[in-house]
């Protein structure tokens, strides 16, 4: 009896553990991704493609961050692999990668998430400097999209 109990405990520890491992690999800002290495691959396909890199700054913690996730996977999808190559950089607790954010103008200074379009060579074409997206749990998906598309026609 106690050896069914253990065997139990030990399948529900395994499948405790497996599914907080897809959880993680399910999250938008790959924590252990090396930032700007990350940018500078995404550089070198935009010019291959004829593409701008689009550069969102957030983090996993961060609700907002999840909200415009989904959105750029609904209505804005297309648009956004149409113009963009995008790269998604973890700030962790406004700890990680501000080397990166201050490169491109520290558009995380007045919140997250935020953005920033490049152009191949480096040249910033937008950065979000007052936290437009900051408050991506507000907007529709229409909103989201519709400042996607405000970036592109610029």
């Amino acid at each position: 009896m106690k050896k069914r109990h253990f065997l139990a405990a030990v399948t529900s520890l395994g499948l405790l553990l497996a599914s907080g491992f897809s959880q993680a690999a399910d999250k938008p800002y790959d924590e252990t991704a090396d930032a700007p290495a990350a940018v500078a691959q995404a550089r070198k396909q935009a010019a291959a493609e004829r593409k701008n890199v689009l550069v969102i700054f957030g983090a996993n913690w961060c609700k907002d961050c999840l909200e415009l996730d989904k959105s750029m996977h609904g209505k804005s999808a297309e648009l956004i692999s149409k113009k963009f190559v995008l790269v998604k950089v973890d700030v962790g607790q406004f700890d990680k990668n501000k080397d990166l954010a201050e490169a491109y103008g520290n558009p995380i200074k007045k919140g997250i998430p935020a953005a920033v379009v490049l152009k191949p060579d480096n040249t910033v074409l937008f950065a979000s400097k007052g936290g437009e997206l900051s408050n991506a749990r507000r907007m529709s998906e229409q909103g989201v999209y519709d400042f996607f598309n405000q970036i592109v026609s610029q």
